[in-house]
């Protein structure tokens, strides 16, 4: 993939979790699943920034509902926030191992 691509992803990214509704999240987390080691960067990067309780309320269903690698950066997402009762949740249930949970 070349960097003008990259480019166009990371700024797809970016919309995506600016509006960050349900469909907007789901967009990401399908990106996000299908995205190579920079791809996965962008992700990380942009949805630190979402703040709309439904992006919030979608990103927790990928917490619980999500692939192994959609589960790991909603908790990455939920730890730099804080948010450990939903994080200790997860791995409390399996969904999440102890490194995912607690290495920072």
């Amino acid at each position: 993939m070349n960097t003008s691509n990259y480019a166009e992803i990371s700024e797809l990214i970016r919309q995506h979790a600016r509006k960050a509704n349900r469909s907007d999240i789901d967009s990401i987390m399908k990106i996000l699943s299908k995205g190579d080691l920079p791809v996965t960067r962008f992700v990380d990067f942009h949805l630190g920034r979402v703040t709309n309780p439904e992006g919030l309320k979608r990103i927790e269903h990928y917490l619980f509902k999500g692939d192994q690698i959609q589960r790991n950066y909603a908790a990455l997402f939920f730890e730099r926030r804080n948010e450990w009762k939903i994080v200790n949740e997860a791995y409390k249930l399996g969904l999440i191992d102890w490194v995912q949970a607690y290495s920072r």
